[in-house]
């Protein structure tokens, strides 16, 4: 039996995750698009993204500490002109003042890191679709492309918290590890090394994966979106509760906090 959803053949690294954490989540965010607040740390780990995007813009010699801090307010006019929305995150002057110092503290912290004038990146926000050989289509957004004048390929990652402990770091890997697929199919070479910077505390992850490994991945990906198939054909998008619970949006429409769904689509219609 066909799936009564309209579910698009495709899927992101962040959705796969959402399913894995909550299939109910996967539902409010994919299914239902319900609203959510931003979080000032979302949006925070938008704007220093944003920023080390734009350092690479400028020739390599200009490329400092400085500088970088000098891209930091005009990044965040621009944010908060393409969603007002963000306005809205701060009690007051002074809680803005010291989360911009927060932005501040990363994008110093990425210098101490890597010397971006040494670095050419092929691609930055590298915006990714393919089709896996199952047909679904995988599509993303990678942070930055290094390709060596010997073809070595690197995958990099910035996150904007601290380094996880090892038993937190599978959802961090599985996305890095997605993205290693897309170049895989989309470029036809395996990358030499996936790369995660920790900015919140200077930690970095690197993993070096083998073709073995990108066809289990890939294999892992094509099983998540089975079981998402599967979901929708008997309707049942079950919550599952964890600390996660916590910094939630939907609790008040959650079973496992006392709310109730809103009717899915079909059954709308």
């Amino acid at each position: 039996m066909d799936s009564p959803l309209p579910l698009a053949r495709a899927l992101s690294p962040s959705r796969a995750s959402d399913f894995l954490q909550c299939p109910l989540l996967f539902r409010f965010r994919v299914i239902d698009r319900l609203p959510e607040r931003p979080s000032a740390a979302a949006v925070r780990g938008t704007l220093v993204h944003a920023v080390l995007e734009r350092l690479f813009e400028l020739p390599a010699e200009t490329r400092t500490v400085r500088s970088a801090l000098a891209l930091l307010e005009p990044q965040w006019r621009r944010l908060r002109d393409d969603r007002p929305e963000v306005a809205g995150l701060f009690a007051d002057e002074a809680e803005e003042t010291g989360w911009l110092e927060a932005a501040r503290a990363l994008i110093r912290r990425y210098f101490e890191m890597e010397r971006p004038a040494l670095l050419e990146p092929r691609d930055r926000e590298l915006r990714l679709e393919v089709t896996l050989r199952s047909g679904l289509r995988l599509r993303g957004y990678v942070d930055r492309l290094d390709v060596a004048p010997t073809g070595q390929i690197r995958v990099v990652d910035y996150k904007t918290g601290k380094t996880p402990a090892p038993r937190f770091e599978d959802k961090a890997r599985f996305q890095i590890f997605c993205y290693a697929v897309m170049i895989w199919r989309e470029m036809g070479e395996i990358p030499t090394r996936l790369q995660l910077m920790y900015l919140g505390d200077g930690g970095v992850r690197w993993y070096e994966p083998t073709e073995q490994e990108l066809l289990a991945a890939e294999a892992e990906i094509d099983a998540i979106w089975r079981a998402i198939e599967d979901t929708a054909r008997s309707g049942e998008w079950l919550p599952r509760r964890s600390r996660l619970c916590d910094w939630c949006d939907h609790r008040t429409v959650c079973p496992e906090f006392g709310g109730t769904p809103p009717p899915l689509p079909a059954a709308a219609g």
